[in-house]
């Protein structure tokens, strides 16, 4: 599947929505990340993805949430719990989970192996039911860089509809 545009995305099964302008656009080093960003901050840089896997791929987003949850830990070891925050919107006529973690990142995704623990990290993350199958939405990186993009990611989502 092609890269969709600088600063917009565009699914082949229906999904839009505009990049936040201060990210700039990559790349997508797979055929499942529709779209890839490099996003500056205060903290290091930071990086933002969407997915889309296809109809019966994925994974629900209670799955989804836990494993993005899983991935992170307090500083002692422990489990991140009230630190996972997650609330459920309408963009227009998509549903969409949205999810926020901090933490120590400490996961590696699919069995892929764990670099060392990363202090100190955040991810914004969505899924958004598309017409036929789930988009997932995630920004990953410093804390510092990802709070001071917290609406420019809260923008993006909020942009997500339907094509056509």
């Amino acid at each position: 599947m092609p890269a969709p545009p600088a600063g917009s995305g565009a699914g082949s099964q229906g999904l839009t929505w505009t990049a936040p302008s201060g990210w700039t656009v990559e790349t997508p080093i797979s055929p499942m990340r529709r779209a890839q960003y490099r996003i500056a901050g205060p903290g290091g840089p930071a990086e933002g993805v969407v997915f889309y896997f296809g109809p019966g791929q994925g994974g629900d987003a209670r799955t989804n949430v836990a494993r993005w949850a899983g991935q992170f830990q307090r500083p002692d070891g422990t489990p991140v719990g009230d630190r996972l925050k997650t609330r459920e919107l309408r963009v227009g006529d998509v549903p969409v989970t949205v999810v926020e973690v901090t933490g120590t990142y400490v996961g590696g995704m699919g069995g892929a192996p764990a670099g060392p623990p990363a202090p100190d990290q955040m991810l914004f993350g969505a899924i958004a039911e598309g017409p036929d199958a789930r988009w997932f939405f995630r920004a990953m990186g410093p804390r510092a860089t990802l709070e001071k993009e917290r609406q420019a990611f809260e923008r993006m989502i909020r942009s997500i509809k339907r094509a056509g």
